[in-house]
């Protein structure tokens, strides 16, 4: 009897693992490495009103009164120096100084993370540990080369809206 064999290539374990390693480094270094577009552009006020840089910095109403719909928090639910991250409605809410609110996108630009928490005077992401600047979402601390996208809010009475 003949013995048949078939002329296939064949590929060591060391070949086969350093292609692995290989590919899985290459995927690694591309995602740390570049920046994503932020998903949403900023908004901008629809109508008059307040542009919401500094809605409210006497912390009475802006003038635009019912505009932006529902609150997405109370004035008294943001610190002063620091701010809280609104998941449901996709924002982050800051108070830099006394009476004066800001929001940004709450999606990291580095890589699209959600942004966990404000302490110490910084929008914090878990993800890579980027930081923001609560007053105008500047990077702070890379890996983030982008700042984070403003939104425009309006603050009517104890409320905080989207505008």
């Amino acid at each position: 009897m003949t013995e048949r064999t078939e002329n296939t290539p064949s590929t060591s374990r060391r070949t086969l693992f350093a292609s692995a390693g290989a590919v899985g480094a290459a995927a690694l270094l591309t995602a740390c490495s570049a920046d994503e577009t932020p998903a949403a552009a900023p908004t901008t006020a629809a109508g008059g009103g307040s542009t919401g840089a500094t809605a409210g910095a006497t912390g009475g109403s802006t003038g635009n009164t019912g505009g932006g719909g529902a609150a997405i928090a109370k004035t008294s639910d943001i610190p002063v120096g620091g701010g809280k991250v609104i998941t449901a409605a996709g924002v982050v809410v800051t108070q830099p100084t006394a009476g004066t609110f800001k929001a940004f996108d709450s999606m990291c630009t580095h890589q699209q993370c959600p942004l966990s928490g404000v302490s110490n005077g910084t929008i914090n992401c878990d993800c890579h540990f980027s930081k923001f600047s609560i007053t105008d979402g500047s990077v702070v601390s890379p890996p983030a080369t982008k700042a984070l996208a403003e939104k425009t809010i309006v603050v009517d009475g104890a409320d905080i809206k989207l505008s």
